[in-house]
């Protein structure tokens, strides 16, 4: 296959080749041309979804888990960091036609301080580097912890664990060969998280200039998840029995964008995720990238931070030689033209063209 166009993140129209599944610049004779114009982005990248969760909450069967991975790569997301799922999803592997996921296992909570039967319940924090151990070794290089939910005690976000044992569970994962990351809204269980080790915040909401500063100390990153943070005025909606944490929630959602603006500008590393399963549905990253590029990211930042950049940190190659050939390619500079996000014109996985513009519209 011959493809030619500005293949991103440069600006330089060129030439390449797909070979047995891989990139090349090297011409190939006899290559059937697939497209002489365009911009062509490495395949995007949904750091935090959940492919196996139904939309609406509970277990996914295989049958819509496979049409989550589906929908995904439609919009041109072809790798995914799966941030936790109660179903084991390795057989979506097994399709040459479906996205690569990234999994990190199941998430690990307190009794009451996550949705009910998600994932692992510890009564016992003492166990929580036992099970952050098993939880590396069944993963793909991640885990994924609850930092903070509402303790409905005292009716607001609170901390589960104690830092000397999220220490020990960070300690315990990287000796297993992964990184870490937690899901976390409020101000409290930041800097226990971060002096830790962890590797990652999803979300972030509460995040501070003081607990900006500790994430640059110590090299964490950031997956905003903004299209899910606009859901927390109807979760204050709901929370009448709680006052103070419904407060909580709207605050955190009014001063989000600026929150995020401040991490990037003090040069946190940010990267796109939807949080898609649950309440979002899934194909949505589109979305989270004009999110980000109005929280102060560029559109090139915003588009790295769901494809180039991304795919560096997860140890994911982009368009370049001997990689694996997964890119898609749109009809307009989606950085300049950000609908082009939502409408790509040829998406490349594994070397096979699994999505291909309508002859007629133009459009799928």
């Amino acid at each position: 296959m011959h493809v030619r166009g500005v293949v991103l993140p440069g600006d330089e129209e060129r030439d390449l080749w797909v070979v047995d599944g891989t990139v090349t610049f090297e011409p190939v004779a006899g290559a059937d041309t697939l497209c002489r114009g365009g911009w062509i982005v490495p395949g995007l990248v949904d750091a935090h979804c959940h492919v196996g969760i139904r939309y609406g909450g509970g277990d996914e069967t295989h049958e819509g888990a496979i049409e989550q991975a589906e929908t995904e790569r439609d919009v041109g997301a072809l790798l995914l960091r799966d941030a936790g799922s109660p179903i084991d999803t390795r057989f979506i592997d097994e399709h040459a036609e479906l996205p690569r996921i990234i999994r990190a296992g199941r998430h690990i909570a307190r009794p009451k301080r996550y949705i009910r039967e998600l994932g692992i319940e510890l009564d016992d924090e003492r166990d929580l580097p036992e099970i952050v151990a098993e939880q590396a070794r069944f993963g793909d290089g991640w885990v994924k912890i609850v930092g903070d939910w509402i303790d409905r005690s005292v009716g607001d976000l609170r901390p589960l664990w104690s830092d000397d044992i999220l220490k020990q569970a960070i300690d315990a994962a990287h000796a297993n060969g992964a990184r870490v990351t937690a899901h976390v809204f409020g101000e409290d269980a930041l800097p226990g998280l971060v002096n830790a080790g962890i590797d990652c915040l999803e979300h972030g909401t509460g995040l501070t200039d003081d607990t900006i500063d500790l994430m640059l100390a110590h090299g964490t990153a950031l997956v905003p998840t903004l299209i899910n943070i606009d859901t927390f005025p109807g979760i204050a909606d709901s929370a009448t029995k709680f006052p103070v944490y419904a407060a909580h929630m709207r605050d955190l959602h009014r001063r989000v964008r600026d929150t995020v603006g401040r991490a990037h500008e003090a040069g946190v590393p940010i990267y796109a995720g939807t949080d898609a399963g649950g309440s979002i549905r899934h194909g949505r990253i589109a979305d989270e990238i004009t999110a980000l590029s109005g929280a102060g990211l560029s559109p090139h930042e915003a588009l790295g931070a769901a494809s180039w950049n991304a795919r560096t940190w997860l140890g994911r190659e982009s368009v370049t030689e001997g990689a694996p050939a997964d890119f898609v390619i749109y009809a307009e500079d989606p950085r300049t033209d950000p609908s082009a996000l939502t409408d790509p014109q040829w998406v490349v996985l594994r070397g096979l063209v699994v999505k291909t513009p309508n002859p007629v519209t133009g459009h799928r």
